[in-house]
């Protein structure tokens, strides 16, 4: 009976869902509904999207091809599209013609630089808690997939009520998130489960559908015509980047990595060829790496690139070298740097958090091989590293008040080896360490004592696999902190001293009597490196479950104790899941 309700309330719906712009015209005017805005769109003027397209997207007198011609996104965004008219509604198009297509419209109707960088996590695959106007819209598309998604996307109000109608057309199941559960429950289970009555003196509830509530809130915010996007078509311009550029970077496991990057012109404009080397600061381990690169509407860059040193990640080594990985930058408008991920895996759950800078004939600071110093230390050995580095004395070399420059034991141009001396009341803190006039902000912390660590992420996600499907690993790292100036724990004053080496282990949570996920749901290696167990039934688990479950990821830090005298402990709440067995639409980049 429940599905036949469902089935009858989406039938309208689908019906509507099959109509596009103009045909929803003809049903508005029998129920008198006012016909909405219609707002300016932005013409099509490539002649093979013209010729690929028009024949179900209708082009008008202004240029205008309907659906296309009011909404605008990412270069990710913009293939999923296509993919989508290809396995839905028969498109043909060779590969050369889909790049050039999402080439040419990531160019006209894309995002400007202000308007992609807040969702750029989406589309650098990073796991990342969202921020929600409110709970309604939350369960409206966050139900489903990342409120990212759906930001990603600028359409004009008829388009965001059309996407609704094509949600409810192909996914059934959004019913129940669009109406909101309690209207849902009640129209299945007649009325059990409607909302009771407002208290008196309350203020009054939108009684709105979670739709309705989020099409208001995406039209509004992420309109089609935007101030930012008139100003980037202005500004918009090729993008002009070869030469040399100096990474700083960093990579859960292993550390800080520094390197540079030579780009060499590709075959167009807005293509490149790469060539990497990095350095790892922790072991000074090297790898290179080689690549190809196209930069989207003048500031995003998505590239793959290759090596012939690959060591895969596994749970006997954390943070292996990848065969490929894929980049995913934002490039500063002023085209002089750039930051992103360059990710790898199964689930592209590994990688690089990266900044790029156009070297200069000046002097750079990049960093330095310790993010920690202690008060009280002498002769502390500190490797800084950079570009352009002239002949140095003490005096040119600058760690802040507290902290003296004894002596430079080594030199190049691209790192200095110095001896520093750290007085015992030095003021605890982020440090800036500078060399001449040239800066590397908070690259260094002084402290007098580790206060507590935490774990990083301080929750994950892993997923079984290494049978049909690919194994979802989770890298651990135990972060250690100093109270900071109030002399309180956990406040926003306190100070991030960096990554330390800490024992790790697995904690049942215990979810249900007689929990026994630790068991079963993998291996946590020494380095905090998480294996995850093998999908599908087991045996030997109570009704031959598969090996899902949570679990605690334990950090013991022997280097520092609490007030108790005991060694500092942190842990980080982990969920292995099941693999990911269905992809929506689920987009491998540009390439």
């Amino acid at each position: 009976m429940r599905l036949l309700v469902t089935l009858f309330l989406a039938l309208p719906i689908l019906m509507q869902a099959q109509g596009g712009r103009g045909r929803g015209a003809a049903a508005r005017g029998a129920d008198q509904t006012p016909a909405p805005v219609v707002e300016d769109g932005i013409p099509v003027t490539d002649p093979l999207i013209i010729a690929k397209c028009s024949g179900c997207h209708k082009k008008d007198e202004k240029g205008n091809l309907t659906r296309i011609s009011w909404e605008r996104t990412t270069p990710e965004g913009w293939q999923e599209a296509i993919k989508r008219m290809v396995r839905l509604n028969g498109l043909e198009l060779k590969p050369d013609e889909a790049r050039s297509i999402v080439k040419s419209l990531s160019a006209t109707h894309g995002l400007a630089p202000e308007e992609a960088k807040p969702v750029m996590y989406f589309v650098e695959h990073r796991i990342q808690d969202e921020e929600f106007p409110n709970d309604t819209v939350r369960e409206a598309c966050a139900a489903c997939h990342p409120i990212a998604r759906a930001r990603s996307w600028h359409r004009s109000k008829e388009e965001w009520d059309l996407l609704v109608n094509m949600h409810r057309g192909y996914f059934i199941v959004s019913e129940q998130s669009f109406r909101g559960r309690g209207a849902m429950a009640a129209a299945a289970g007649g009325g059990r489960g409607a909302a009771a009555p407002p208290a008196p003196g309350t203020p009054p509830v939108d009684a709105r559908p979670p739709s309705d509530q989020a099409v208001e809130y995406l039209a509004r915010d992420y309109s089609l015509n935007t101030a930012a996007w008139a100003a980037w078509r202005a500004r918009m311009r090729a993008p002009k980047l070869s030469g040399r550029w100096l990474i700083s970077g960093y990579q859960a496991g292993r550390g800080k990595v520094i390197g540079e990057m030579a780009i060499e012109p590709g075959a167009s404009e807005d293509e490149f060829t790469t060539n990497v080397k990095l350095t790892y600061l922790k072991d000074g381990s090297t790898a290179t790496r080689s690549g190809k690169s196209v930069v989207f509407t003048g500031y995003s860059w998505r590239g793959r690139s290759t090596t012939k040193n690959a060591t895969e990640p596994s749970a006997q080594k954390a943070g292996g070298v990848p065969a490929e990985l894929r980049e995913t930058m934002w490039i500063a408008p002023d085209q002089n740097s750039m930051e992103g991920r360059w990710f790898w895996g199964g689930y592209e759950e590994f990688g690089y958090d990266v900044t790029l800078h156009r070297a200069n004939d000046g002097v750079t600071v990049m960093g330095t091989d310790l993010s920690m110093i202690k008060t009280g230390s002498s002769a502390q050995k500190i490797k800084i590293y950079g570009d352009n580095f002239p002949k140095l004395t003490t005096a040119d070399i600058d760690f802040g008040t507290g902290v003296t420059v004894k002596r430079i034991v080594e030199q190049t141009a691209q790192q200095a080896v110095v001896e520093l001396d750290v007085d015992a009341k030095a003021i605890v803190g982020k440090r800036d360490v500078s060399i001449r006039r040239a800066v590397a902000p908070n690259a260094i912390a002084v402290f007098d004592k580790i206060d507590y660590i935490k774990v990083s992420p301080d929750t994950a996600l892993a997923r079984l696999g290494g049978v049909k499907f690919p194994k979802g690993y989770q890298q651990f790292e135990a972060i250690a902190y100093n109270r900071g100036p109030d002399g309180k724990l956990n406040t926003p004053d306190d100070v991030e001293l960096g990554r330390v080496d800490a024992e790790w282990s697995l904690e049942e949570f215990y979810a249900v009597f007689g929990d026994d996920d630790k068991e079963f749901v993998g291996t946590m290696g020494p380095t905090g490196f998480f294996t995850p167990s093998a999908e599908g039934p087991n045996p030997k688990r109570k009704f031959s479950r598969n090996n899902y479950g949570d679990v605690w990821a334990v950090a013991t830090y022997k280097g520092a104790q609490d007030k108790e005298g005991k060694p500092l402990t942190a842990r980080s709440y982990l969920v292995v899941a099941i693999p990911l067995y269905v992809r929506w639409d689920e987009s491998e980049g540009p390439k």
